[in-house]
């Protein structure tokens, strides 16, 4: 049995665990990163990233299928398309394990050790990782909890066969002709609108009133009039309930209380994730839990000295992003920085078609917190960029104080919106005002134009509009 010590050990290398491990070699801290699959984590291997490209190459055969059955207003014309998408998951695969190597190369470059393996806590400041090569014991002095979410999984519809995680959507030899999706929200959406425009006859079922319940209704109409224009058939206040006897069918309670079936050669389950917090050995270390997540304080502190947790284990938003900037904070302080947890906003993405951004409070939220609102909305139908790319549905909505003008959220859907995160999340880092927005020159022809037209109309002055 092998012994290594050192002063930082990360468990787990996915977006907040690589980049902890990252910063604190960069900062001269002694690091060891324990990963069992390939570095990156879910985002990188087998969601955001993998995600983004099926949904990017379903995009480009849409296109070239409008193309092809003559209605396209560009002029375009072409012969009918066909998808191989063996060929786009190979594709995609390259992507992910460029990113991959880029990671391994980054860790070593920053004298990160990495250890290939599972580990197990023994106390606070020592696991066991089961490698090819044996057990290794690790002792450190600070660890860093990263070990991020699962898939849910529905006891009446275990995954196997037919059943599928986003992990084994995103792996498919072939397009299913009929997919059932179970859960409507961002995930399920997601990969539902990408299969339709790939060819498959997509269900959602989502036991809410409505899919996207986390947005408003005013920011989801453009996707819920996109789901209808690809003939995905939504059920709302519909409840999965199992499998059929063949295995070739999603049985179904709908609203109305009668029962269904709805045809599926495969059926997601996308009814959200979990942390993952089963065969580390947390019973060895007996952690503050906040339900089902470990708890943190504003430092990502857990409630044993020496040990941190960043990422989904320790609850929402669960975003890369969110991991990322925790893993750096933490590192600076276990290198003897004085950093804290002070963020504004987080935004947040859906990469449905269209997009819908979010960033600080809704109008609701607003109100509620600070009284008295200014809303303002510029549609997409008035921008000279968006009518360019056919990307007209949609608008920017910024959501300030009625005092002061200060901005507190920012929200759009649109063609591209995701793009615009940057802005928003910026504007209310800095604690921007309606002002500011709409005193700094955006350039044109661009969507974001749309940014500063909202401010301009919450300010009663909109120029285009």
């Amino acid at each position: 049995m092998k012994e290594i010590s050192c002063k930082l050990l990360v468990i787990g290398a996915g977006p907040g665990g690589y980049i902890a491990a990252i910063r604190a070699g960069q900062l001269g801290v002694d690091t060891v990163i324990v990963e069992v699959a390939k570095p990156g984590g879910t985002c990188l291997n087998v969601g955001c990233i993998p995600s983004k490209a099926l949904i990017h190459a379903a995009e480009e055969f849409e296109k070239i299928a409008h193309m092809a059955g003559g209605k396209s207003m560009l002029g375009i014309s072409v012969a009918a398309p066909t998808l191989d998408l063996m060929k786009t998951i190979a594709w995609k695969d390259g992507i992910v394990s460029r990113l991959n190597s880029g990671v391994a190369g980054l860790l070593k470059k920053a004298r990160v050790k990495t250890v290939h393996g599972w580990a197990t806590f023994r106390d606070g400041k020592t696991v066991e990782v089961e490698t090819e090569t044996g057990t290794q014991v690790i002792r450190a002095e600070t660890v860093v909890i990263a070990t991020g979410s699962v898939p849910v999984e529905l006891p009446f519809l275990p995954f196997g066969g037919p059943v599928i995680s986003s992990t084994e959507a995103l792996a498919l030899s072939e397009v299913p002709k009929t997919l059932a999706v179970v859960g409507g929200g961002y995930i399920g959406l997601e990969l539902g609108m990408a299969f339709a425009k790939m060819g498959s006859h997509v269900t959602v079922v989502e036991a809410l009133p409505r899919v996207l319940a986390q947005y408003d209704a005013e920011l989801t109409r453009p996707v819920l009039k996109r789901l209808g224009e690809l003939g995905i058939e939504v059920m709302t206040e519909a409840k999965a309930k199992g499998l059929s006897t063949k295995g070739d069918a999603l049985l179904v309670e709908a609203a109305d209380g009668k029962n269904a079936k709805v045809a599926a050669d495969k059926i997601l389950v996308t009814v959200g994730r979990k942390p993952l917090t089963d065969g580390w050995g947390l019973e060895q270390i007996d952690l503050d839990m906040a339900g089902k997540f470990i708890r943190i304080d504003d430092q990502c502190r857990t409630s044993m000295r020496g040990i941190y947790a960043i990422g989904d284990v320790t609850g929402e938003p669960m975003l890369a992003h969110r991991a990322m900037a925790q893993g750096e904070m933490v590192a600076e302080i276990v290198a003897g920085h004085k950093r804290s947890w002070d963020k504004r906003a987080i935004p947040a993405i859906c990469f449905t078609d269209p997009e819908l951004v979010t960033a600080g409070l809704s109008p609701e939220e607003a109100k509620a917190q600070a009284g008295e609102i200014k809303v303002g909305q510029f549609p997409f139908a008035a921008n000279g960029r968006a009518m360019t790319k056919q990307g007209e549905d949609g608008f920017v909505r910024v959501v300030a104080r009625a005092d002061n003008h200060l901005v507190l959220g920012i929200q759009a859907v649109g063609q591209g919106a995701s793009e615009l995160s940057a802005a928003f999340g910026l504007a209310l880092e800095m604690g921007a005002r309606l002002e500011d927005i709409a005193g700094t020159i955006h350039a044109h022809p661009t969507q974001g134009e749309g940014f500063q037209e909202a401010a301009l109309k919450a300010l009663g002055h909109a120029l285009h509009i």
